[in-house]
């Protein structure tokens, strides 16, 4: 297995995205199962069996049950749970690993899937809470570190296209539970549980993920074709990782996009339970079939764009903004006039209904918009971070907080009347108030903030170079 050192590389000047000319290491040689696109296709399936799965059970509406009260309470638990392990994660990365973290995340998602097939199946409530738990113990530590080996291993012109591909496999485990679950009851047109067979389906599937974990190249072996290694590791005592980990909480840039992280997940749990109360089994089925596709296609739009070169970082950021921002505003608009007139009406719509379409498609737009928040809001902390251990812990503290905006969203859809109305309402809210701490942030990117990926890829490339000099210079002697 061949390792940086062990690969053929040449320097050459080149100049920079600011004009300044700079020694880059260019990769001469390397391993196809060590590449950062294959390293971006077995998180991507991780994510496909673990959380994507996990999705496309909440997708079908409160879990695939005919009320999202019990569902909705076990998501809050899962959520709760994740808000620790999440803060503690990158203590866990310090003792085992990257690799070994990312293994160890994948494995509560089973029990959740095992937990809905009994409650489906016999009734039994007393699981599907076990399985949110231990879904949620080690869920946190999964979505840290496959944020933070999304932000490090690829290069910074495949940044977008890395985030973009890798989501698309969360997506993809929607649209293939969306897909398996409307084949088995494309039948029934009516409001209710879905066959517990599908569990069965996404039981078997969510085993699957530590396996492929497996396959995960670690840091030191990633190979990348820049020819600079990804230095993606803890090393401090686990009092300094706690220290730093609150220290970056309070910092001003992190404190500012805190409303903006809470309006884009605050979503999940309010379009989720709209689907369950208002629309047939197999119209669920169909929104998280076809949800999926459109989310995956937004997605890697949105994942292009931030990678165009054509346009500055500066007018990247602010374009992306502006753009999943205003939607999002609208689609908020829409969907507070429509839980105003279902809230009275009490509706359940099937595909062959009248009205229909007019919450349908709100459903599929803001499954797309929760795609391209999620995008957006990696962008923006990655360029937060300073240096690469920085990065484990934004990612830890970007999943922690959205952890802890989804137990309350999750917790608060448990209670009827905010299930029906009330969610949107707030989450409404939560977008008007993000508007304006967000943009103190985004429209310093590119401007006094600079460009972090590029100034912690030039980092290493300086410490290679300088040991090389080092290097060479003892050998002289």
């Amino acid at each position: 297995m061949m390792g940086l050192a062990e690969q053929s590389v040449s320097v050459r000047i080149i100049n920079s995205p600011f004009g300044i000319k700079r020694n880059l290491l260019i990769l001469v040689t390397a391993k196809w199962y060590r590449s950062t696109f294959w390293n971006a296709f077995i998180l991507g399936i991780c994510n496909f069996l673990a959380p994507g799965i996990w999705g496309a059970m909440n997708s079908l509406g409160g879990g695939g049950q005919q009320s999202p009260s019990l569902v909705n309470s076990a998501n809050a638990l899962t959520f709760c749970l994740m808000v620790l392990t999440c803060f503690f994660s990158s203590v866990v990365v310090r003792w085992v690993g990257v690799k070994w973290a990312l293994i160890i995340g994948t494995l509560g998602y089973c029990p959740y899937a095992a937990g809905l097939y009994v409650n489906n199946r016999f009734g039994d409530g007393w699981f599907v809470l076990l399985g949110a738990a231990l879904c949620g113990l080690s869920a946190g530590i999964f979505w840290s570190v496959e944020a933070a080996i999304a932000l490090a291993y690829p290069e910074p012109h495949n940044q977008g296209r890395f985030l973009g591909f890798w989501l698309s496999f969360r997506l993809g485990g929607q649209i293939v539970g969306g897909a398996i679950n409307l084949g088995v009851n494309v039948d029934n047109d009516k409001a209710g549980s879905v066959s517990y067979h599908v569990f069965e389906a996404f039981i078997a599937l969510q085993a699957l993920a530590p396996f492929a974990g497996l396959l995960l190249s670690p840091p030191e072996k990633v190979q990348r074709t820049d020819g600079l290694p990804v230095r993606l590791s803890i090393g401090n005592s686990i009092t300094y990782e706690l220290k730093a980990m609150s220290k970056l909480f309070f910092s001003k840039h992190f404190l500012l996009i805190v409303p903006l992280i809470a309006q884009a997940v605050y979503a999940e749990s309010v379009f989720f339970t709209f689907q369950a109360l208002w629309f047939s089994v197999r119209a669920r089925a169909l929104g998280s079939f076809l949800s999926g596709i459109v989310a995956v296609t937004m997605g890697n739009i949105l994942g292009k764009y931030l990678d165009h070169t054509k346009f500055s970082l500066k007018s990247r950021s602010r374009g992306a903004f502006a753009t999943i921002l205003g939607l999002q505003g609208a689609w908020w608009i829409w969907a507070t006039i429509l839980v105003t007139e279902f809230n009275k009406t009490d509706p359940t719509y099937d595909w062959v209904d009248d009205g229909f379409g007019k919450g349908f498609a709100l459903f599929l737009f803001w499954v797309a918009g929760f795609q391209l928040n999620y995008m957006f809001l990696y962008f923006v902390v990655g360029n937060l971070a300073e240096t690469q251990e920085e990065v484990i812990r934004i990612c830890s503290l970007l999943r922690g907080t959205e952890s802890a905006v989804q137990a309350v969203s999750y917790g608060l859809g448990s209670v009827t009347t905010m299930a029906r109305t009330g969610n949107i309402y707030l989450n409404f809210g939560l977008w008007a108030i993000s508007l304006f701490p967000a943009w103190l942030v985004v429209s310093k990117i590119g401007v006094t903030l600079g460009d972090k990926k590029l100034s912690r890829e030039e980092a290493v490339q300086e410490s290679i170079l300088g040991n090389a000099e080092l290097s060479r210079g003892t050998e002289k002697q």
